[in-house]
């Protein structure tokens, strides 16, 4: 007797499926459904072989439209990274009711809690002055805090407000601080009823103490952000990378803090692995993190309850709500690399 489950294709890599699923989980869906695993290299010759009779795709590897013409049965493909990669096609998936789908707002919350972090540790240069103590320089009481603001009462602007920037707010209410937002894909009434000020570009730059960016990378705004913006911005203000460094010409941005106009933080760059002698890496007031703000067990699990969650949905013939869809109008300008290590 042939297995009435519907099969599901798992190629999530650089994930894996215990990484996203808890133990608990990932019993659940061999239960519910039958998976059929495979790895990047070779992954056209396990959807070629099992794509005619898959239900859905855990993962986005590359579909082209030959390969999802065969999909007879197809409902969904789950990416699991954060932003929807340029390496399908998403018309075909829009004709023939395939949900492209992302578990991408799970990095949302941590991402947003050391975003924070990097704002407070440049404001109040606690990486600074730590490395100072270490060396036995350190300067005691207020002698250290010639440059030093409160983020309490300030100017706080965000370049994006998507899921990361909304998550980000939330942590902000208690700082009382007066916030501004550039982000061209949402309309200003939008961005009011979040309690935040729609800002041009311009703005946010000109009159921010702390600027976090936030936003995407689309085929628009490659580098947009570069000596221009920077020298438009306050001096001493602090620049906080938390989205994608593609939205940054990166050597403007290293260059703007070397002359000491303002303090940067990121935990994304241009490559990754960052070369050994990358310049960025002898800033005194840039803060490095190495990609790390997102990597959280709990967000990754967090994957696994939102893919079940939707799974369920779908398998009943009724809607994803756990996960976010792909938009028709926006989704083939997305640029984001796809991740290579977790």
């Amino acid at each position: 007797m042939s297995d009435p489950r519907p099969l599901v294709i798992s190629i999530p890599e650089p994930r894996r499926l215990d990484l996203i699923f808890t133990k608990s989980d990932l019993e659940l869906l061999r239960t519910r459904y039958r998976i059929v695993e495979g790895e990047a290299v070779g992954a056209e010759a396990v959807l070629r072989r099992h794509l005619p009779e898959a239900s859905f795709i855990i993962g986005q590897p590359p579909l082209p439209r030959d390969l999802l013409q065969t999909a007879g049965h197809l409902k969904a493909i789950f990416n699991v990274e954060t932003n929807f990669l340029d390496n399908m096609d998403y018309d075909y998936c829009f004709a023939h009711g395939i949900h492209v789908l992302t578990t991408g707002k799970v990095f949302a919350v941590p991402v947003a809690e050391i975003g924070l972090g990097l704002a407070l540790c440049l404001e109040r240069n606690i990486c600074g002055a730590d490395r100072a103590f270490r060396r036995g320089e350190e300067k005691w009481g207020g002698d250290s805090n010639a440059e030093a603001r409160l983020l309490t009462g300030g100017n706080i602007g965000f370049i994006g407000f998507g899921d990361l920037g909304k998550a980000l707010h939330r942590l902000l209410p208690g700082f009382r601080a007066r916030i501004r937002v550039f982000d061209p894909w949402l309309p200003a009434g939008t961005l009011r009823d979040f309690g935040v000020e729609p800002a041009t570009l311009a703005a946010v730059l000109e009159t921010s103490d702390v600027i976090f960016v936030v936003a995407s990378v689309t085929s628009e705004n490659g580098g947009f952000l570069g000596a221009k913006e920077f020298a438009a911005m306050r001096q001493g203000a602090s620049f906080v990378l938390l989205s994608r460094a593609g939205v940054v010409d990166f050597e403007a941005l290293m260059e703007a803090v070397r002359s000491g106009h303002i303090k940067a933080a990121s935990d994304v760059f241009p490559e990754e692995p960052l070369a050994g002698n990358h310049g960025v890496r002898g800033l005194e007031n840039f803060v490095l993190s190495a990609h790390r703000a997102g990597a959280l067990d709990a967000a990754f699990k967090v994957m696994g309850h939102m893919v079940l969650d939707d799974l369920d949905l779908m398998s009943r013939g009724l809607p994803p709500v756990a996960c976010r869809r792909a938009e028709r109008e926006t989704v083939r300008r997305m640029r984001s690399k796809p991740v290579t290590r977790n």
